[in-house]
C-alpha cells in the first residue's frame, strides 16, 4: 500500500512541477539571476519531499506551489518595474574598461582576478589588451567587447551586401512528410519529389531529414546506411 501511495505522489509531484515551471518560464540555467536559481533548487527540494512523505504530503505540496507562485509574481513584477528588477536581479557590473582591470568591481561580484582571466581565456581572449571592456551580466555571465581592429571582419567593412538569411523550414522529420510545413511553401509532393530528384534521392522513404528556406535552398539528408565495422580492437 505504501508503495501505491509513494507512486500516486511522484506523479502528483512531478504534474505539478511541470505546471510550475511552465507558469515560471523556459529560461535555461545560464539564463537564470541568482534568486531564480535557488528557488529552482528549494522547489525541487520540496516536490522530493513530496513524492517521500506518506503521512503529511499535504504540506509540502501546498508550500512547492506557494513558492513557484510567488517566484512567478516575482518574475512579473520585475518585467513591470524597474526598481524591482534592480533589487531582485542587480545591475551589471564593469569589470575590465579601458586597458584597466577595475578591483573594486571584481571584489563587489566576489570573483578574484584568476578566475576573471580565466573566463577570458574561455571566451578566446588570451590577451586582454584584445579587449575594450568586459562587464558581468546579472544572469552571472560575463560578456566581452573586442577592440574595434580585434573583431572579426563582417560584409559591411567590406561594402559588401549579402543576401539576408532565411529560416529553413523542415518538410520531412524522422523519415516523415510535414504536409502542413510543404503547404506553408505553396508547395505539393511532386515539387518535393522533384527537388529530391534533383539532390540525387529516388524515393522520399530514403530521406531521414529534408528543408527548405524562402529562397528555395532546399537540403536533403539521407537515412544512414547500417555499416557493421570491425573494431580497431579486435584481433
Amino acid at each position: 500500500m505504501n508503495i501505491l501511495k509513494v507512486v500516486l505522489q511522484s506523479i502528483l509531484s512531478v504534474a505539478v512541477l511541470f505546471i510550475l515551471t511552465r507558469i515560471m518560464g523556459k529560461r535555461s540555467i545560464h539564463q537564470m539571476n541568482l534568486f531564480d536559481y535557488i528557488n529552482g533548487i528549494t522547489i525541487g527540494s520540496i516536490a522530493a519531499e513530496l513524492a517521500t512523505d506518506l503521512e503529511e504530503w499535504e504540506e509540502p505540496l501546498t508550500a512547492m506551489i506557494l513558492f513557484g507562485l510567488l517566484t512567478a509574481l516575482i518574475d512579473w513584477a520585475t518585467c513591470k518595474s524597474i526598481p524591482i528588477r534592480k533589487f531582485f536581479n542587480g545591475k551589471p557590473v564593469i569589470l575590465y574598461e579601458n586597458d584597466t582591470i577595475l578591483k573594486e568591481n571584481l571584489l563587489k561580484v566576489k570573483i578574484d582576478l584568476n578566475e576573471f582571466l580565466t573566463q577570458c581565456r574561455v571566451a578566446g581572449y588570451y590577451d586582454l589588451f584584445q579587449l575594450q571592456c568586459a562587464i558581468m551580466e546579472t544572469n552571472g555571465q560575463i560578456s566581452f567587447l573586442p577592440k574595434s581592429d580585434q573583431r572579426p571582419v563582417t560584409p559591411k567593412d567590406l561594402s559588401q551586401k549579402p543576401e539576408p538569411e532565411t529560416v529553413f523550414v523542415s518538410l520531412i522529420f524522422d523519415g516523415k512528410v510535414l504536409q502542413q510545413n510543404l503547404e506553408s511553401f505553396g508547395k505539393d509532393m511532386q515539387w518535393l519529389r522533384a527537388e529530391l530528384h534533383t539532390a540525387g534521392i529516388g524515393q522520399i522513404s530514403e530521406v531521414f531529414f529534408a528543408c527548405c528556406d524562402a529562397c528555395g535552398n532546399f537540403r536533403a539528408c539521407r537515412i544512414p546506411t547500417p555499416q557493421k565495422k570491425k573494431s580497431i580492437f579486435e584481433p
